[in-house]
């Protein structure tokens, strides 16, 4: 398979650009979608065992033997990431190691006609890497390197299957950090992080994935590679539409993004962590506002409910109080006088709204064991449910205490247990709902109960997902949040990428396959 290449021969000092008939131009940002917006693919549903065979063989010719998968054993790891109420397995499973390996898988992808599924450590809570109808999943796990930190210009060049919280491990020791945060950092990659725009506690005021992506190489669905955003070696943008966000969010629908240019941040002089202790949401909840209203911007503003508090005690023992009703975990960062009049403030306010207690933590150790608590809360969960549903949904701040008190009737409503962490400085609400799928009924509830909270979310003016993407999970909400004219915008822009909707297909547009088109297997009765 021959292409040509312009450019230095690796991407240490510059792209490279490498093209099957790519469209420079994106020509098709004038055309018009279709207003039935997402339907079937037209790729071929099933492939015949020789066809299968010759798929693998010329599979492993490209990466070797050793990186391509497709024993239907070994295929049951990739049948679904952390959003486990719909499976399916891929046709076969390819790890690269490199940009010009997966152009080349990618071409061959489109020689038979498979959809092209991208995936990083699998940590999606929304079924964004599902392989709907089949196809090859191109896993870029083994492409985990920190290429560069550039510390004078504070970014680095990293490949999209390094694990977020490395990022920060080799920045340390120049004083930075990736600010960025999600709670499963010490796993999942960050070309999985540009894909979900994920974002973490510090969000608030660090902001989410996209404010901190200063450029990337993506290989698009026709095989060729580009560099969108600022490139690595010079600073300067390409050329050209500034098409840096596009992709960012866009649940590897564009394309695959291999490696990223990421903004780092100086660590500040000096934190400190709080943990206010509450007898209810309530006051948690108009404590949170109150910080805000004075004009303070703590680094994260967290909240957990007393059952996923008891979850969290049991698991590590940190010596959080059983009976608080809600627990604030409040951190500030700056230079050190500003911190600690910002302190001051924090708790009194708590203070004022009833808090039990507010303690801080002693020294950094204490301060990285709570925030290991409040990352590990959904683990923790494990302990108390065999199950659960994680929601992603979002209000305005000062909705929170009104969606709590509904997430508490709809725990009422359908008999199911919903303890609650989340960001609660933006409004970013993740009820975890418990079910146990081996008992007749209680998925079909569990996703009742979903669609209900999310409902609400939209009706006080808020979305359906913050930071976890739109995935197979929440393709029949986007109807309801967006106008078709909305939707048919975002399919013209889908479509100037990916003409033959072949990337990771059947995901956030509605008219997608749904839970109903699949048979998900179970957990075998205790």
């Amino acid at each position: 398979m021959a292409f040509s290449t312009d450019g230095a021969t690796s991407l240490g000092p510059g792209p490279k650009r490498v093209r099957f008939g790519g469209v420079k131009d994106w020509k098709f940002i004038g055309r018009t979608v279709a207003t039935t917006l997402d339907t079937s693919n037209g790729f071929r549903q099933c492939i015949r065992a020789m066809d299968r065979a010759k798929l693998a063989s010329q599979l492993r010719n490209i990466c070797g033997a050793e990186a391509v998968i497709t024993d239907e054993q070994e295929l049951v790891v990739y049948e679904c990431d952390a959003y486990t109420l719909q499976k399916n397995l891929p046709t076969a499973v390819v790890l690269p190691q490199s940009t010009e390996e997966i152009a080349a898988i990618v071409h061959l992808c489109n020689e038979h006609q498979l959809p092209i599924i991208p995936r990083g450590a699998g940590t999606s809570l929304s079924g964004t890497v599902l392989a709907v109808d089949g196809g090859v999943m191109i896993a870029i796990t083994r492409m985990n390197r920190v290429l560069n930190v550039d510390a004078r210009n504070r970014r680095a060049l990293v490949e999209a299957g390094c694990v977020n919280s490395w990022i920060t491990r080799e920045a340390n020791q120049h004083g930075l950090y990736f600010a960025p945060d999600p709670s499963s950092q010490s796993a999942c990659t960050i070309g999985g992080n540009v894909a979900t725009n994920a974002g973490g506690p510090h969000t608030l005021k660090y902001g989410v994935t996209t404010n901190h992506i200063l450029g990337y190489e993506i290989v698009l669905p026709d095989g060729s590679i580009e560099w969108l955003g600022v490139t690595p070696h010079g600073g300067e943008e390409i050329e050209g539409l500034d098409l840096r966000g596009a992709a960012i969010g866009s649940e590897g629908m564009f394309g695959i993004v291999t490696k990223v240019l990421v903004r780092l941040v100086k660590k500040p002089a000096s934190f400190k962590t709080y943990l206010g202790i509450f007898d209810s949401v309530e006051a948690a909840s108009q404590t949170v506002s109150n910080i805000i209203a004075a004009g303070i911007v703590p680094a994260a503003l967290e909240m957990m409910d007393q059952l996923i508090t008891r979850a969290v005690e049991e698991a590590y023992n940190f010596g959080f109080p059983l009976d608080a009703g809600a627990v604030l975990i409040i951190e500030l960062d700056g230079l050190s006088d500003g911190v600690k009049a910002q302190g001051e403030k924090v708790e009194s306010i708590c203070l004022r709204n009833g808090a039990q207690e507010v303690r801080v933590a002693r020294d950094e150790v204490e301060r990285a064991t709570l925030w290991k608590c409040r990352k590990r809360a959904f683990g923790a969960v494990g302990r108390i449910s065999p199950n659960y549903i994680t929601q992603d949904g979002v209000v305005p701040r000062s909705q929170v205490p009104e969606i709590m008190r509904f997430i508490q009737s709809t725990s009422q409503k359908y008999n199911l247990r919903i303890p609650n962490v989340f960001h609660a400085g933006d409004g970013n609400i993740h009820p975890l709902i418990l079910f146990d799928e081996r008992k007749e009924g209680e998925v079909e509830q569990a996703l009742k109960a979903g669609e209900d909270i999310l409902n609400r979310c939209i009706e006080l003016g808020g979305s359906v997902s913050g930071e976890h993407g739109i995935g197979v999970e929440k393709i029949d909400f986007m109807e309801r949040q967006f106008s078709r004219d909305d939707l048919a915008a975002m399919q013209l822009l889908r479509m100037a990428f990916d003409p033959n909707k072949q990337c990771n297909p059947h995901k956030m547009f509605p008219g997608s396959k749904r839970c109903s088109d699949f048979a998900p297997r179970k957990q075998a009765t205790a």
